[in-house]
């Protein structure tokens, strides 16, 4: 098969278990939004931030670092899936028994001195989400990408119909009958706690499908492996963590900086919260082409062609990002009805949120450079610049201009980052990317969006139907310009992709 078509189709499988089973999971916001008060869904918001930090730190960066020394040479053939999966094993026991025993103490930081448990539960999910991120990755290293899918799809399923029995069901048949053992075993001050609930039990469901691979491997070369491995992979930690600062510490310290009290604070984070959902299509299209993109590159890396390849894909995820921003955009009167009416005071920061997330995408593409030449470090301090560029602007910008400071902070630090790496990617390892086609694509989204603000809010023209039309004035420049040119040279040889431009 075609590499490329071959990474668009693993994109797609890979795709089925994030964005199907993301988007079952999105319809459970206007359950969460038309349930809680913002006040209390901001707590969710809260506690998913934390998590995506701890998510970064207890896996150690050993994904990337297992698919970079699977097949290299002085590197025993099998050795290095056991290592990482041991030293992961090994780092979130000790991180799970260090919860335990300060549950209390940590909870009274956190402001939920009557809630320790919520931290518990919390903290078995993060363990359980990095011990399996290493069974995912020996699934996608191995091409048995439906089998990753199913498992992320049935781990969002079980989700979706606990939190279904938890906050309508269990509620409902409480109040029917009052004198049954599942009325007396319903206890509301849980609150939000059962969304945690029904994570944990999902992440349970989880782990017993992989037990496949998770048993039966032996751990040999000790040292000898764990020692190079670490040394690729913790720079991927400060990568990592770099990166969710830039995703998720706006959300971690809004109700610190917010300039009134714990309620109002958590009120405005549940809306900022809520309102980053609806950029939820962007992120999810992201994360499934990383899922696909990064086997693809260290696979694709020998080859002659490879450079023009990647150049190929980086113009295809941009014309099909900016479609995503322009679908979310042009329609957000539909999108709008997913949060509750309280929420919605938060829908202009959508677009800064997607935009954002494309030059995330962006990024993710140019990253190439420094992980097939294997310089990690240098990827890890543009990352930790762009995190300086996130903490100071949130610092700068909340207090003034609240959530909305976040999301433009978001935007600047993707923005720079994608920059940062197109310039050294020139240096250490040029690609020929279609620098003007892209540049175009992005100007001509931003500027049907800008046609659609000013045609519906200050001519009157129907939403749906501007909406419509300019969808259609980018899908068919998008038809002319790059699919019928590529419907043409679909007979191509395989060693030849076609020019980026």
């Amino acid at each position: 098969m075609n590499p490329l078509r071959k990474l668009a189709s693993q994109t797609v499988v890979y795709g089925l278990s994030s964005i199907i089973g993301r988007f079952l999971n999105y319809l459970l916001v206007p359950l969460y939004t038309y349930t809680f008060a913002a006040s209390d869904y901001g707590i969710v918001s809260e506690f998913y931030a934390y998590a995506g930090f701890f998510a970064v730190v207890l896996v150690f960066g050993l994904e990337t670092g297992y698919f970079r020394f699977r097949n290299r040479d002085g590197i025993p053939p099998g050795a290095a899936y056991p290592a990482a999966l041991s030293v992961v094993l090994l780092a979130n026991l000790a991180f799970v028994t260090g919860i335990v025993i300060f549950r209390q103490p940590l909870a009274d930081i956190l402001r939920y001195p009557e809630h320790p448990e919520y931290l518990i539960w919390f903290g078995l999910i993060l363990a359980m989400d990095a011990v399996s991120a290493l069974p995912f990755a020996r699934l996608r290293a191995e091409d048995r990408a439906w089998r990753f899918a199913g498992i992320k799809i049935a781990e969002i399923l079980v989700a979706i119909g606990l939190n279904l029995l938890f906050l309508l069901g269990w509620p409902k048949a409480a109040a029917l009958w009052p004198d049954s053992a599942m009325a007396r075993l319903y206890d509301p001050a849980i609150g939000v706690g059962f969304i945690f609930l029904a994570n944990l039990i999902a992440s349970v469901c989880k782990m017993l499908l992989l037990l496949p691979q998770l048993r039966g491997f032996r751990f040999r070369d000790g040292l000898r492996v764990i020692r190079p491995l670490l040394a690729y992979s913790l720079p991927m930690v400060v990568i990592g963590f770099a990166g969710v600062i830039n995703e998720m510490l706006d959300r971690a310290i809004l109700k610190y900086l917010l300039p009134y009290d714990l309620k109002e604070n958590l009120r405005i984070l549940g809306i900022y919260g809520a309102c980053y959902k609806l950029s939820i299509l962007m992120t999810l299209f992201v994360q499934a082409f990383r899922y696909a993109g990064e086997p693809f590159f260290f696979a694709y890396a020998g080859r002659d062609d490879a450079r023009q390849a990647y150049a190929l894909v980086l113009k295809y995820f941009v014309i099909f990002c900016v479609f995503i921003f322009l679908l979310v955009t042009l329609f957000l009167d539909v999108f709008k009805y997913f949060v509750g009416a309280e929420y919605r005071e938060g829908l202009d920061v959508v677009p800064i949120l997607l935009m954002a997330n494309l030059f995330l995408g962006v990024y993710v593409n140019l990253s190439v450079w420094y992980k097939l030449t294997d310089r990690t470090g240098m990827g890890a301090w543009v990352s930790l610049a762009a995190a300086l560029v996130t903490i100071g602007l949130n610092f700068w910008w909340i207090p003034i201009i609240g959530y909305r400071g976040s999301a433009w902070a978001h935007l600047a630090s993707y923005g720079g980052m994608a920059m940062v790496s197109y310039l050294l990617g020139r240096h250490y390892y040029p690609i020929p990317y279609p620098v003007f086609r892209l540049t175009a694509y992005l100007a001509l989204g931003l500027g049907l969006y800008f046609a659609d603000r000013e045609l519906v809010d200050y001519c009157g023209w129907s939403a749906l139907k501007t909406g419509a039309a300019l969808m259609g004035v980018y899908l068919l420049v998008v038809a002319l310009a790059d699919v019928r040119p590529l419907l043409r040279r679909r007979r191509q040889p395989l060693t030849s992709p076609p020019s980026p431009e």
